[in-house]
């Protein structure tokens, strides 16, 4: 038995068939997409991290994005300019770790703050060594002096 309200959401239904209102719809005649998928209970937050381009570690605890984000710091800091900047971006990073260590949420995992000297000294030995193949590209590695032998000590006590 239908009631009133159905009778007329269908009546405008099929008005909008006969009309043709219908035809040429995106994704008519074809299948139904996952459909032959077993159920997934997260299809709905996969598909719309999907569709919006979001990336999945959004959807990890605190302490792991925040160990995510250490793991990747010497990435994050290669492009930028200043030592400063990096001290920045690393203080950052630090505030973020120690609100969490006041009031930690989530599972246990060990997070500690960044050495923001320990970035900076990786973060020079990264753009020396990025500047060391840019030459090698420029002049040719025929052109680049050898780096010098390592100098032997002597040790009184060591004989030969």
């Amino acid at each position: 038995m239908t009631t009133g309200w159905e009778a007329a959401v269908e009546a405008q239904i099929r008005s909008a068939q006969e009309r043709g209102e219908f035809d040429n719809l995106p994704g008519a005649g074809k299948p139904i997409p996952g459909r032959d998928l077993p159920y997934d209970e997260g299809w709905w937050i996969r598909s719309f991290l999907e569709r919006e381009e979001l990336p999945g570690d959004l959807l990890l605890p605190t302490p792991l994005q925040l160990r995510r984000r250490i793991e990747k710091l010497p990435d994050e800091v290669r492009d930028l300019p200043t030592e400063e900047s990096v001290r920045a971006y690393v203080a950052a990073l630090n505030t973020e770790v120690v609100a969490w260590l006041r009031t930690p949420t989530g599972p246990r995992v060990v997070v500690r703050p960044v050495n923001a000297d320990d970035v900076v000294r990786d973060w020079r030995a990264a753009r020396e060594r990025a500047a060391a193949e840019r030459v090698t590209r420029a002049v040719g590695p025929e052109h680049v002096p050898a780096p010098a032998p390592p100098r032997r000590r002597w040790w009184p006590w060591r004989r030969r």
